[in-house]
């Protein structure tokens, strides 16, 4: 047979589209063509394919081999299709059978000795390939990451001439088991954090509804030590959330099997670029903010942060997506983060100090606040100060509830949330709001006075009244009464005067 066709996949953002590895053999001098669109490491397939089909005690055939990646208006990339390619030139030359070709799916990188090494994205490509009903084959570490998938049959292959064993019908690929962990790392407890009664009763709301945070306080206050134990108050991840979350990383390969349905924590540092932040490149790659889907995003320092960089947050933040056009293609990636920011109230960090460090002048902290843009803090719904202990709490022993306890009461909300309405409260529209966030008249009334005393915007608004839902719910009250909303408005005030 001069021609075989072999089954793969590519990556299009998160989608997976398939691509059929045809390999056709021909008279004339020996040469070896890749068309269909390959980028570079595409093309030095060529030199690792020929290299480990010879060392895998096969011949590499001495003829003209054309290799078409169908469709060809889809740009192929990375070391992906090395195995289809093998595959297909072994089975078009005759070195093993074709019958077992259309049965399957191939994918994975090799190296010179025919050993299978791991690819990104085998996470996204599994669940895109869950209802084709074929057998996908990918290396060990990457079918690990693929069975996560719950759907298909995924088969673990150590080398090239295991897989071929298996389309002989010698000896069959295991199939691929997902990697358990041996041990869990701690997540920091709550009640390790002294005093800051305010801050962690913020950190419990912004759980329990999925708020966005910000923390405005000296250095030292604990901002950060705050923000790490914000995942130990969530509960674990739903298996569709966490499916989702892991397909995410997989294609940035950085997706570790063992820490499946757990929260991604991401801390990008302040020099990161509008392109690391929100995902780009060519191909396009997700950002840190699709990095953080169903988890946490953490920016220290936020006015550090170069400001055209945080403006690119808004759209995200609203509507839990983010779409990347770029001239010659297009990517849709999830983005439902909870961000979580920390900021300094003046540029030396002292401001309001009794010690009187502070030396910044009023047009110093104006400029130094004013690189966070209002329309970005508006869309942030809780905004806390966070004092300077004293020594005397400091040298007490810690205090308060632990984390366990608070995530029971967050994990109630959230139960009590998606039984309502489908979706935490912070991922409610206009219109959901007006039906689901209802406050009581005395509610109601302190809301109108907040409105003409604060200068609030209409965004500031409904995210006052989902606050103030969340703190019902914590409550397990059914109406919003005014205690809600007062708590409620209390975090606009770092905004709006």
């Amino acid at each position: 047979m001069a021609l075989a066709v072999v089954h793969s996949r590519g990556l299009d953002g998160l989608t997976a589209p398939p691509v059929q590895v045809e390999v056709h053999l021909a008279a004339g001098l020996p040469g070896f063509t890749l068309v269909g669109l390959p980028d570079v490491e595409v093309r030095e397939a060529r030199d690792r394919v020929r290299a480990a089909v010879v060392n895998s005690g096969f011949e590499f055939p001495a003829r003209r081999i054309t290799v078409n990646l169908a469709p060809a208006d889809l740009p192929k990339e990375s070391g992906r299709f090395d195995l289809p390619i093998a595959v297909g030139i072994l089975a078009a030359s005759g070195q093993i059978p074709s019958q077992l070709l259309d049965s399957h799916e191939f994918a994975g990188e090799l190296s010179l000795s025919g050993e299978l090494r791991p690819i990104r994205g085998a996470l996204a490509m599994a669940l895109q390939a869950a209802g084709d009903g074929r057998r996908f084959i990918l290396p060990e570490e990457s079918a690990a990451q693929a069975v996560l998938a719950g759907s298909g049959e995924i088969l673990s292959g150590a080398t090239l001439l295991a897989v071929c064993a298996h389309l002989c019908g010698r000896e069959s690929l295991p199939a691929a088991t997902a990697m358990i962990a041996q041990t869990v790392d701690p997540v920091p407890d709550i009640a390790e954090v002294r005093g800051q009664a305010q801050a962690k009763r913020a950190l419990e709301i912004a759980a329990a509804g999925g708020h966005s945070l910000l923390m405005l306080g000296p250095p030292g206050a604990g901002k950060s030590m705050l923000a790490a134990r914000l995942p130990g108050l969530l509960p674990v991840l739903s298996p569709v959330a966490a499916r989702e979350s892991a397909a995410i990383l997989s294609l940035a390969g950085q997706f570790r099997p063992a820490a499946f349905a757990r929260r991604p924590i991401r801390s990008p540092h302040h020099t990161a670029s509008a392109v690391a932040l929100v995902g780009g490149g060519n191909p396009p790659r997700p950002g840190e903010i699709s990095l953080a889907h169903q988890g946490i995003l953490f920016l220290d320092e936020l006015p550090e942060f170069d400001r055209k960089v945080l403006e690119t947050l808004r759209e995200p933040l609203e509507s839990g997506r983010i779409h990347i056009a770029r001239a010659a293609r297009q990517a849709d990636f999830p983005a439902e983060f909870q961000l979580v920011a920390a900021m300094n109230p003046c540029p030396c960090g002292h401001q309001g100090s009794p010690s009187g460090r502070c030396r910044c002048t009023p047009d110093q902290i104006a400029r130094y606040r004013g690189r966070v843009s209002g329309p970005l803090l508006d869309r942030i719904d809780l905004h806390i100060e966070v004092p300077a202990l004293a020594g005397e709490v400091l040298l007490a022993r810690p205090e308060g509830e632990s984390s366990d306890s608070i995530r029971e009461r967050v994990t109630l909300a959230l139960e009590k949330q998606h039984q309502r309405q489908g979706k935490t409260n912070a991922r409610l529209n206009a219109a959901e709001v007006d039906a689901h966030c209802i406050p009581e008249e005395e509610a109601a009334a302190l809301l109108r006075q907040a409105m003409a005393r604060l200068d609030l915007s209409a965004r500031a608004w409904h995210r006052i009244l989902k606050v103030a839902r969340t703190v019902a719910d914590l409550a397990c009250s059914d109406a919003i009464r005014a205690p809600h909303v007062a708590e409620a408005i209390q975090y606009r005030r770092l905004a709006h005067g």
